[in-house]
């Protein structure tokens, strides 16, 4: 834990009280602060009560004596509109802040100096931040992973001279972190995403630009017109931002052809790094990850074989390209998270020959912005609600047979791909859906893609 000191024994409000909600609340008691808890959920509020904390109703105290509203970063700040509690506290001139926010504020107390790299994008977002963790981890450095990927940042250690955080940060957190100061600020990307917590594309892209505003580094993706603008607005008042890219090749900045990272930041460009043979950073979506954690590792200190050596010995995220085993030839990857069909293309992409499972709770416009992919697809196997519907896409351009299921799919898979004769087929799951239909989340249904392979006969690990 990092016991928050900042507020002294002030009285703070907490509204919301998940993981982080909870962890926030024990953190500021831990500091000498009077933290006030709420949540509108029972479970939440018997937990806090649990932990001996003070459980009111926010809206029965006495604003005039909070000095902050601390608010989970899933509550509404602005839009549709500010939150009951975010009402109430700008009423009485009470800042609204979230658990970065105090994390960053006890850095500037205890280690102002400490690393403190923090990564946002509309996607890339999570691999990018495990790979930066690994890499200092790699190379022997005393690293913290947490935010947005899943460690409150409060659950953290506390920030110490020589200890790296790493840090993943959502548009929500950033937005309730306004003095936000990391030592490297990533940019990976900005597309349309959150509108219905934002408003609009432009307050979007602006939430997400604070966070390299503040950095001392500064290290953006210019692969799409938002972030390429927020890199030139940087440096048109002062900034020297590092650009990334992989559809480009740049005269100053980090750029990927293919498998081969080039840095061109002191002069001609350089070979700096090599992704080839690296299954967990497979594709350009990963390419682009990968020059983003080499420009932050190369800034804060790490040398080119430290981070070569660290990106050959990253295992990857679970449920995102994850290679799960190999039955011959044919390799298994897990790829459950992409949820979208945007998401489905980075891994269809990725791989020349597929045997696909796809399928669940279906989205809105199906899979039917894949069709170019579906020359690589020797077969697919439905699974889920939307299986009819996929069947309807795919055909006379794809064969595919209704699996309905994962245990039925992959052993189906495993055959076809074990009888293709080719040297390197691929049994993916990428299902373009929501997992609601048959299972809780994501994570689970990739858990039973891993344990379908991991018991088909011979399977050995990747």
């Amino acid at each position: 834990m990092t016991p928050v000191t900042c507020f002294g024994d002030r009285m703070v409000a907490v509204f919301g009280l998940g993981g982080s909600g909870l962890a926030t609340a024990l953190a500021l008691a831990a500091g000498g602060a009077r933290p006030v808890v709420w949540d509108d959920g029972e479970a939440g509020r018997n937990a806090a009560a649990g932990k001996g904390l003070s459980v009111r109703n926010l809206a029965e105290i006495d604003w005039t004596s909070v000095a902050a509203l601390v608010l989970s970063p899933g509550v509404p700040l602005t839009h549709p509109e500010p939150h009951w509690t975010v009402k109430l506290a700008a009423s009485h001139g009470v800042e609204v802040i979230g658990d970065i926010e105090l994390f960053v504020r006890q850095r500037r107390l205890q280690a102002p100096g400490s690393p403190f790299v923090a990564i946002t994008g509309t996607n890339g977002k999570s691999t990018t931040t495990a790979l930066i963790a690994h890499l200092f981890t790699a190379a022997g450095h005393d690293t913290q992973l947490g935010g947005n990927i899943g460690t409150a940042i409060l659950s953290l250690e506390p920030p110490a001279p020589d200890r790296v955080n790493v840090i993943e940060c959502s548009s929500y957190q950033i937005d309730l972190a306004p003095s936000l100061d990391p030592s490297v600020g990533i940019l990976l990307n900005v597309t349309e995403d959150h509108l219905d917590r934002h408003g609009t594309l432009e307050h979007y892209a602006e939430v997400k630009a604070r966070l390299v505003r503040g950095a001392k580094t500064v290290v953006v993706g210019v692969d799409d017109p938002w972030c390429a603008a927020i890199a030139d607005d940087i440096e048109r008042m002062g900034g020297k931002p590092v650009r990334i890219s992989v559809e480009k090749v740049l005269v100053d900045g980090v750029y990927a052809i293919g498998e081969t990272l080039y840095s061109a930041q002191a002069g001609p460009a350089v070979e700096v790094a090599s992704l080839a043979g690296i299954g967990s950073l497979r594709g350009a979506h990963n390419a682009q990850n990968a020059c983003a954690a080499f420009a932050a590792a190369y800034a804060q200190g790490l040398s080119l074989d430290q981070i070569q050596a660290g990106m050959r010995s990253f295992p990857g995220l679970a449920h995102r390209m994850e290679q799960v085993g190999r039955l011959g030839p044919v390799l298994f990857v897990n790829d459950s998270k992409a949820t979208n069909a945007d998401a489905a293309a980075k891994a269809l992409s990725s791989f020349e020959t597929m045997y696909w499972i796809a399928g669940g709770k279906p989205k809105t416009g199906g899979i039917v912005s894949l069709a170019e992919y579906f020359p690589k697809i020797r077969k697919a196997y439905l699974i889920g609600e939307a299986a009819e519907e996929f069947a309807e896409t795919l055909d006379g351009h794809v064969p595919f047979v209704l699996a309905e299921t994962i245990d039925k799919a992959v052993p189906l898979a495993a055959a076809d791909a074990a009888a293709s004769g080719l040297a390197e087929p691929v049994v993916l799951l990428s299902p373009a859906c929501a997992s609601l239909d048959q299972f809780r989340n994501f994570e689970e249904r990739g858990k039973a893609f891993s344990a379908a392979v991991l018991a088909l006969p011979g399977i050995g690990k990747v």
